[in-house]
């Protein structure tokens, strides 16, 4: 989507090698998806609501990283991810309001233990905060179309995490999709 989108709406050259090493890097996520099998229509099957919402999602992500092209490089990336922020939570006060009448909270107390305070507070930090700065940074200095590919490593450490937390079994197709997202990765990171 970036690559298209860079193309269409800023008429950015790309290159050959960029087109390559992105579709080599995405067969390396669709043979991971399909778990080696193309043919395996099945998969398909197991599609929900909840992917396809994280299919919008990832189309407006394209268009936000595409788009950081023209932030105000005298904002700093502090400011801007902090005004994304209150924006996004303003946006979305609204329909949490109308989720919290229709589906009223019973009991606070899940909410005030520890474990799910230092979990919160690790989502504030991390995923988030610290996550959309240096993202930005990492744009703003190599651009969309070469830094966009790299959320082919999202699939490839999920994959990763449910090897090391969930004792899911290693195999092949495993081995072939992180071997097609990273040789992708690499060949477009060059330069």
């Amino acid at each position: 989507m970036v690559l298209a989108i860079n193309k269409l709406v800023f008429n950015n050259h790309i290159s050959k090698n960029n087109i390559f090493c992105m579709l080599l890097s995405t067969l390396g996520v669709i043979y991971l998806i399909f778990k080696g099998n193309f043919t395996n229509i099945e998969t398909l099957k197991n599609l929900n609501q909840g992917d396809l919402w994280a299919m919008g999602s990832a189309i407006s992500w394209a268009f936000y990283c595409s788009s950081l092209r023209i932030k105000d490089k005298a904002i700093s990336r502090n400011v801007f991810v902090t005004v994304s922020s209150v924006l996004g939570a303003l946006i979305l006060l609204p329909i949490s309001i109308i989720y919290f009448i229709l589906f009223p909270v019973t009991g606070f107390t899940p909410y005030l233990q520890s474990n799910f305070i230092l979990g919160l507070l690790y989502l504030v930090l991390f995923p988030s905060w610290l996550a959309y700065l240096f993202w930005n940074k990492g744009i703003m200095e190599i651009g969309a179309t070469r830094g966009e590919i790299y959320t082919h490593l999202i699939p490839l450490s999920g994959g990763l995490f449910s090897i090391v937390f969930l004792n899911v079994e290693i195999n092949w197709f495993h081995i072939v999709s992180a071997f097609l997202i990273i040789i992708g990765e690499v060949l477009c990171s060059k330069k």
